[in-house]
């Protein structure tokens, strides 16, 4: 069991390259759309004629190139000055590219993969640098469950998604070596504006969104955003439907204090699905009966069903002195509860065309209260000047879940010619056996400091973390300290090389075979790399640049000790250890507010250098693939008769990956598909109206995504084509 521990529419790319479109020409006749809200200087579109009569439309996307990320470091260090390897999804990329969750949303990311289980409509299932990242939200850890680091919250509700690579510890507390990534929610804005949009798409996929802020009065800012959504799935018989709601609200409570209220709630239900659990042979391994339909559904239409309701509430208290010193309170309350009942296939029977089926309910809730104060400024000592940030954050959380097993109750089922027994009693088993009763209760404190001495950038940050955990009664306190040291040099041309360390820490509950408590797992990582902020080419050229080498060593890894291979666990020990070492380049760029680029490339070289298990030595870790690369173009006609329309086409590339460790019980470890995969977008913009068609895999390629064991594989996301209107005000 895992710890604790763990649209305003993008009118795309091209943007307002105003009326300096045409240097010398004469003013133009203009009717201009709406900024973005939420920062009042994001996606806007504006329509034109020159002197010639010549229509011109051109749309513009200042945040699509990133500049800064207080994911990093919690302050206002800009994005090249971090040494340490982040990315961030704008609102404007998401838009552009319509992506419709976070797994999607890292395709063009170095270093992270995602979508490994499929298009999967419960969680966002992601890899960073070998490990699955912890999620936050505005900063503060999201109640995820004892199964999966991800609380499944809809891509819409967030103006963006930064992944921090590596540990992130000294900020955040426990996260694992890989990193963390975090979603910034929509804020009010004193400027009226926004949207409404309905996507409709393959599979019958249905969605309409909206968004609106503005200023009530001269002291409150208020914004709403909801999205319904109610789709099929690429398997049969499978039906989805998700209602999401975030009231804000911002109060000026003076000229430098801010209180913004924010809160969130999403309920989801998903109807006959599996979500895989196919047979390898017929998947990934030869079946002598042929290939099994990517299509085919092997649970029970009218008995399989996922249910969620989660919600959140909380707030940020901001206040500015005087000079350049500032102080953040932020703070969430949120609850997550799910329940399912799912029949699913147990194992492929010998004529190897039959599976026997299993019944397996799952419940599950988590409380959790999050809060982070920190304080930061500006300041010199001689000819040192100095970014300094200091906080206290506490998280605590409660966690239960239970679970049920029926071996064999569901029947069996021809997996190319399934019938199903519609309206059979089959039977509902309580959800009674404990999976996880866990109390965490965390504080850590955390001091920062950024030294500035000409071009050199010398970064230093520290933090004490106390952990209380406690499961199933028994009770483990953990202490840890954790640290990041970087450096790095700005140039006038704006290359930036860097070097950094840093560790990270997760809680471990249990014992080990001599009943001891278990010492929290550790991580460090070195890494080495360049940033160009490419601002500097001209005032149409927008383009940020990385590359980085890294080194990441996990120790004090748990691993079960073994009897003979027919016998259960008898003990854990804490002698595993992990390594991941790699390479990642990746640029974004907007180049004369027509073209947009994403592209990235990736190496991870993962293996599990030490364990009690001895045939996991040497292995790869899970879904961590040795090869990602990808590559986006988007372009837009801004004069003539095709002003407003644009176009785009990507291609990603994946190597193969392990789907699981090897171990007793799991003698055969499969490799996934590598695949090669296309993207494609036709789009057309107005002042007030976006129109775009989005299409994903659009050669409909059919590939393995995980096997993560013999009866457990998935087949990845096929085609998706979805077609998208905006109205904007």
């Amino acid at each position: 069991m895992r710890s604790f521990s763990t649209l305003r529419s993008s009118t795309t790319l091209a943007a307002i390259a105003s009326s300096m479109l045409f240097a010398g020409s004469p003013a133009f006749a203009q009717d201009t759309g709406v900024a973005d809200p939420s920062t009042g200087e994001g996606v806007e579109t504006v329509a034109t004629t020159n002197e010639s009569g010549d229509r011109v439309i051109v749309v513009t996307a200042k945040n699509y190139v990133p500049q800064g990320a207080s994911t990093a470091t919690k302050s206002d260090i800009p994005l090249v000055e971090t040494p340490q390897s982040v990315s961030v999804v704008s609102r404007d990329q998401i838009d552009l590219l319509s992506f419709t969750d976070a797994q999607q949303a890292v395709r063009y990311v170095a270093g992270a993969t995602g979508e490994n289980y499929g298009a999967d409509l419960r969680f966002d299932f992601i890899q960073v640098r070998g490990f699955p990242p912890k999620q936050f939200v505005d900063g503060l850890a999201t109640p995820v469950t004892s199964t999966i680091f991800s609380n499944g919250l809809d891509l819409y509700a967030f103006e963006s998604l930064d992944i921090l690579k590596g540990p992130a510890s000294v900020l955040y507390g426990s996260a694992p070596p890989g990193g963390i990534y975090n979603q910034t929610s929509r804020r009010p804005s004193s400027d009226f504006g926004g949207e409404v949009s309905l996507k409709y798409g393959e599979d019958d996929y249905k969605q309409l969104g909206m968004t609106a802020t503005g200023a009530a009065t001269d002291w409150l800012d208020l914004r709403g955003t909801v999205m319904i959504r109610d789709r099929d799935a690429e398997r049969d018989f499978v039906h989805a439907r998700r209602i999401y709601a975030a009231p804000a609200a911002t109060i000026h409570l003076g000229p430098d204090t801010r209180l913004t209220g924010l809160a969130y709630y999403q309920y989801d239900e998903v109807n006959g699905d599996t979500n895989g659990f196919l047979p390898v042979q017929g998947t990934l391994l030869p079946n002598p009966n042929g290939p099994i339909r990517r299509d085919v559904n092997l649970g029970e239409p009218d008995y399989n069903r996922y249910e969620r309701t989660q919600w959140g509430a909380g707030f940020e208290l901001a206040h500015d002195f005087a000079g350049s010193w500032n102080a953040t309170i932020n703070a969430r309350w949120s609850d997550y509860s799910e329940a399912q009942d799912v029949i699913f296939n147990s194992f492929l029977n010998a004529d190897n065309r039959t599976i026997t089926r299993s019944i397996f309910p799952y419940a599950e809730d988590v409380k959790s209260f999050a809060i982070d104060g920190r304080v930061a400024g500006k300041f010199g000592t001689g000819a040192i000047e100095h970014n300094v940030l200091a906080g206290i954050d506490h998280r605590s959380a409660d966690n239960k879940a239970f679970f049920g097993f029926l071996f064999g109750a569901g029947g069996t089922i021809d997996i190319y010619h399934p019938v199903y027994n519609v309206g059979q009693p089959f039977p509902r088993p309580a959800a009674d056996i404990a999976f996880a009763d866990q109390n965490l209760n965390q504080t850590g404190a955390y001091l920062q400091d950024q030294m500035a001495i000409g071009g050199f950038r010398l970064l230093l940050s520290g933090r004490y973390d106390w952990v209380d955990l406690v499961s199933f009664g028994a009770n483990s306190d953990q202490h840890k300290f954790t640290w990041r040291a970087g450096a790095s040099y700005v140039t006038e041309f704006g290359l930036v090389p860097y070097v950094s360390y840093a560790t990270s820490f997760e809680p471990t509950l249990g014992v080990d075979a001599a009943g001891d408590p278990f010492r929290p797992t550790s991580g460090e990582q070195f890494e080495g790399g360049i940033k160009y902020d490419g601002r500097g080419l001209g005032p149409d050229v927008d383009l940020l640049a990385t590359a980085a080498l890294f080194k990441i060593k996990q120790k004090n890894v748990t691993s079960a000790s073994y009897g003979p291979v027919t016998a259960p666990p008898i003990g854990s020990t804490q002698s595993g250890e992990v390594e991941v070492q790699g390479g990642e380049i990746e640029f974004v760029a907007r180049i004369r507010n027509q073209l947009a680029i994403n592209g990235s490339y990736s190496y991870n070289d993962s293996e599990v250098t030490a364990s009690e298990i001895a045939v996991e030595i040497g292995s790869p870790l899970p879904v961590t693939p040795k090869h990602k690369a990808s590559l986006f173009a988007d372009y837009t006609f801004q004069r003539g008769g095709f002003a407003g329309f644009g176009f785009g086409a990507g291609v990603r590339h994946v190597s193969k990956s392990a789907g699981s460790l090897p171990g007793p019980f799991n003698p055969v470890v499969y490799f996934s598909d590598s695949a090669t995969l296309f993207d494609a977008i036709l789009h057309y913009d107005t002042p007030e109206w976006r129109f775009a068609i989005n299409g994903s895999n659009v050669f409909d390629k059919r590939y393995v995504g995980r096997c993560a064991g013999p009866n457990n594989c998935s087949f990845g996301s096929g085609r998706q084509v979805i077609g998208t209107a905006t109205f904007k005000f």
